[in-house]
């Protein structure tokens, strides 16, 4: 711990305290004091690994894992150089293994106790965790939780300056999108991120609804009181989506999706299925991180062409 001499020899000079600590935050309910920035630090989710390496904190990386698409370009580089636990979720030895001081989730999922992997017992085993704001919010998310979660995050890393910078650059480019949707006509749309009996969708409550709305659009089941939750195709029907926007990831392509969607005869009098119009955003698009920025411009660029 920082402030204690690492020898026990009376005679050692005792480490100073970074600067800025100790730092005390409370995430989702788990209140954590941290004598220094966390040096090994453990990424469970894909949106969590890009906010670290847009934070350029790549050297306190030692593990990542569960990627839900590529993960974008400018962060390849330093990507590579960081160790990948598992393909998925790793085990509670793989995790060990890496000797984290901190894990960082982006998913509830992440910290599943049944895994070995809950909080409570990561932090009695001396680890620190976080969890991304998006899934203990309790309500709808946007850009004031994007400006916690980073701000946060850098903080707890000692590199507020960075995390304000980013903020800087997220909010200069939505409002630029703002400006350019603004008065237009915002077409209803249903985001199909899969099923077949059922409808998986966005809610409500995720940063989804928020950048669809900024984006210049309508989410049909903004009443949904989840970040993504099921609808039946019943309530699609019904709702009459001018737009169905697609999220790209795993192993369902998303030609497949469409297709799944045009060939059902059920569908076949929804205005978005007359008239084909679909858009895409990645899946890591559309959860609480750096993407945000990117997947406004992208969806106000598909649901307003020539605007944007």
């Amino acid at each position: 711990m920082a402030g204690c001499a690492g020898s026990g020899d009376d005679d050692a000079e005792p480490r100073a305290a970074a600067p800025g600590f100790p730092y005390t935050a409370t995430n989702c309910g788990v209140g954590t004091t941290y004598r220094e920035p966390p040096r090994r630090a453990v990424t469970l989710t894909q949106h969590t690994t890009e906010i670290l390496l847009a934070l350029g904190l790549q050297d306190r990386m030692v593990g990542t894992a569960y990627l839900d698409d590529a993960i974008l370009p400018a962060y390849r580089p330093a990507y590579d150089k960081i160790k990948v636990l598992a393909k998925e979720y790793p085990s509670k030895e793989q995790l060990l293994a890496a000797n984290p001081d901190f894990v960082y989730g982006g998913y509830a999922s992440a910290f599943d106790k049944a895994a070995g992997r809950d909080r409570a017992g990561l932090q009695k085993s001396g680890i620190n965790t976080r969890l991304n704001v998006e899934y203990c919010t309790g309500g709808p998310v946007g850009l004031d939780q994007l400006r916690t979660e980073i701000t946060e995050v850098a903080r707890t890393f000692g590199v507020p300056e960075r995390g304000a910078r980013l903020i800087e650059d997220q909010q200069r480019r939505i409002d630029a999108v703002a400006q350019k949707v603004s008065g237009r006509p915002k077409p209803a749309v249903f985001a199909y991120d899969g099923g077949d009996s059922a409808a998986s969708t966005s809610g409500g409550h995720g940063i989804g609804n928020d950048i669809i709305t900024r984006a210049g659009g309508t989410n049909l089941f903004a009443d949904l009181e989840d970040s993504f939750g099921e609808v039946s195709w019943e309530k699609v029907i019904e709702r009459k989506p001018e737009v169905i926007l697609i999220y790209d990831y795993g192993g369902t392509p998303v030609e497949a999706k469409k297709q799944r969607l045009l060939n059902d005869p059920a569908l076949a009098q929804v205005p978005a299925i007359k008239n084909k119009r679909f858009v895409v955003l990645p899946l890591s698009s559309a959860v609480l991180g750096v993407r945000v920025g990117d997947a406004v411009e992208s969806l106000a660029r598909q649901l307003h062409p020539g605007a944007v």
